[in-house]
């Protein structure tokens, strides 16, 4: 692979997916019951999930700047070619870190050539944004082209997702408490995506089938190619109800390639045991 790719695990694809790539995998932090651990790694988004269930209230914190430094100074020593595509900067500080760790490091290898983009997504769909340049890194893709690609992408990728507690939500800073306080009180499913990498409200659904209906109706608004195209669903430990999705947006749009996952620890702390999320480009690439 002439250009190496870089990403965090925001991006909730497997550690496994990272090590038969070969893509340099950056964990971001969770903080459980008074222990750190790195996301991914060294904890499993299951447990995560588990434990809040029974009343635990994880934090998440950026990657380590230390392991960043490591990883862009291999780079320069081997003159490699880097991509760091990094969660958005509106859900975490990993972005800024990165650009800053990037220009210290080039103070003594002023050689480094690594272009940091922010993403502005999460979860899966910053995932097939990442496959999609490994895919193309693969292939022998200029930097350029890669690029062009990623930055595409991440402008047109559509996040829509449902969580089972909006609390979980309100307690990061990630939403604010009224909205959390009005739909807890109503027993609604709210409705979320993601405008510029921040996480907005869009509906209040009563009923997981009329939430679904719901979400084909918005595919059908906002979509461009679904039968071609890869489309994403992630789950916090819902497997059930992700592969309902998968069945409803198959028999609707005739999909092909389907992916899905279960949301990582980083994001999963945040959203909560329950979340469902589907990824999908709004506009094909040329």
């Amino acid at each position: 692979m002439s250009v190496h790719i870089l990403a965090d695990s925001a991006c909730d694809l497997p550690i496994s997916y990272f090590d038969n790539h070969s893509v340099s995998f950056i964990p971001l932090k969770v903080h459980l019951n008074g222990k750190e651990y790195e996301d991914g790694k060294t904890i499993q988004s299951k447990t995560v999930y588990e434990e809040m269930r029974n009343g635990a209230a994880p934090k998440t914190s950026q990657a380590s700047p230390e392991y960043m430094e490591k990883l862009f100074t291999n780079l320069a020593v081997e003159k490699k070619q880097g991509i760091y595509i990094a969660f958005s900067s509106e859900l975490s500080g990993t972005y800024q870190t990165a650009v800053m760790i990037r220009n210290q490091v080039k103070e003594n290898h002023p050689d480094l050539d690594l272009e940091i983009v922010d993403s502005k997504c999460a979860s899966m769909g910053y995932g097939l944004v990442v496959m999609n340049a490994i895919k193309l890194a693969s292939e022998g893709a200029s930097k350029e082209e890669i690029l062009k690609d990623v930055k595409f992408r991440c402008q047109h990728m559509e996040h829509l997702f449902t969580v089972d507690n909006l609390e979980y939500l309100s307690r990061g800073g990630r939403i604010s408490k009224a909205s959390a306080f009005v739909g807890g009180l109503l027993n609604i499913k709210p409705l979320l995506h993601v405008e510029e990498g921040k996480l907005i409200p869009l509906d209040k659904i009563r009923g997981k089938k009329k939430l679904l209906k719901r979400v084909i109706e918005l595919m059908h608004e906002r979509g461009t190619g679904l039968k071609d195209q890869t489309i994403a669903i992630s789950h916090g430990d819902d497997e059930e109800t992700a592969l309902e999705w998968k069945e409803a947006i198959q028999a609707e749009f005739g999909t092909e390639h389907i992916e899905i996952q279960m949301i990582g620890s980083a994001i999963g702390a945040h959203a909560g045991p329950g979340t469902i999320a589907l990824f999908f480009l709004n506009k094909l690439p040329e």
